[in-house]
């Protein structure tokens, strides 16, 4: 009899153990959705592009972010600027790129394997930073000044136009030195897309884009070049994202707005920026300088991770859309803290759908596998 009951004890026990086993080896949900799926085998991620975003996604990325996440993975990603991200991408020599100018049909022409999708994946202010001794405060800047800089026909802080704009503030006699992108740069797309937009004189002469034959002034590389070019040059003026301008202590400008007020570069000033633009194509290539409002700071924008909708290895694939998944919902937390805006809902909604259309392998089945939480 105590036979048989130590039988049927140990058999109990066998059962909960494996039941445990089996409960541990199921995937459950995790923090980007997964559910009812093994996660997808693969090493690590490659990726490289946007400077704008680098301070960003080194957060979002750390070892104790991303990686730690459920079907979480390394990711390797590489700032050298958005034209190069686009070109490795189109070379195919990373997993993704990252923008902050939205491709153009030429580039996507490029293609040898299929159509590329763009996902937004953040969002901030381009701030105008300057180097000038004596002056305190925030400078306020027109866009007609703004032009005229970049054109080399304002070349003097004292000029008639900034004392205008900034009464009371007493101006040096000091020679101006913009200062430019040396590389293939989404915030260039942002800042020359802003300046065709406010002078026709501008987009007739020099035009937007990532790159573009720039006038007068010297070049630095990435925003964090363009940064300390800045700070170190007296009479300097450039062009940077904002979390780059805060964390090296730089002065910066209020810039006139389409409503002709002068508003300073911050969150709630790309936010507005960003919520007064409503004819948002389906494939998510657009941009959001000089909108209306207030509030809205002029020189704002988007910036994009881009892949392959189709990814012939299945895992890589899945992993891939795992990683937009999160960076799109759970990975908005790490925005507020280092100066960018957290995505509006409307375009989270629009990336889902994005993320949703990428295929995996020889069946193209769905890569993103998840549900939507």
């Amino acid at each position: 009899m105590q036979k048989q009951s130590r039988i049927t004890i140990m058999l109990g026990i066998a059962v909960l153990v494996s039941l445990i086993i089996s409960a541990c080896g199921s995937s459950g949900t995790g923090s980007n959705g997964t559910t009812g799926a093994s996660c997808p085998s693969v090493s690590g991620l490659t990726g490289a592009g946007s400077t704008f975003d680098n301070p960003l996604f080194s957060q979002m990325f750390a070892p104790a972010a991303y990686p730690m996440t459920k079907c979480g993975t390394n990711v390797n990603y590489q700032s050298v600027g958005s034209g190069a991200g686009i070109n490795q991408l189109i070379a195919h020599t990373v997993d993704f790129g990252a923008t902050d100018s939205p491709m153009t049909d030429a580039q996507l022409a490029q293609s040898t394997a299929g159509k590329i999708i763009h996902v937004p994946v953040t969002l901030g202010a381009v701030a105008m930073s300057y180097n000038l001794s004596g002056v305190s405060g925030h400078l306020n800047l027109t866009p007609d000044i703004i032009v005229g800089m970049y054109l080399g026909t304002i070349t003097s802080w004292d000029d008639a136009a900034i004392k205008t704009a900034n009464p009371g503030v007493t101006l040096p006699h000091e020679t101006i030195t913009v200062v430019h992108r040396s590389d293939g740069s989404g915030t260039t797309s942002i800042f020359t897309h802003y300046l065709s937009a406010v002078s026709t004189t501008w987009s007739s002469k020099v035009g937007a884009g990532t790159t573009v034959n720039w006038p007068v002034g010297v070049g630095g590389k990435g925003s964090a070049g363009v940064a300390a070019a800045v700070k170190s040059t007296a009479g300097a003026i450039g062009y940077v994202e904002l979390a780059y301008v805060l964390s090296n202590n730089l002065p910066y400008a209020a810039v006139q707005n389409a409503n002709m007020k002068f508003v300073l570069p911050s969150l709630d000033g790309a936010k507005a920026d960003a919520a007064n633009v409503t004819n948002i194509p389906p494939d998510l290539r657009f941009f959001i300088v000089n909108a209306p409002g207030d509030t809205s700071y002029p020189i704002s924008g988007f910036s994009w991770v881009i892949v392959y909708q189709h990814q012939s290895n299945a895992s890589k694939g899945e992993a891939l859309a795992n990683m937009l998944w999160w960076m799109t919902h759970e990975g908005q937390q790490y925005s507020t803290q280092l100066n960018y805006v957290p995505l509006p809902s409307t375009i989270v909604t629009q990336d889902e759908s994005q993320i949703k259309s990428m295929t995996c392998g020889t069946n193209n089945a769905a890569c993103y596998t998840g549900v939507v939480s």
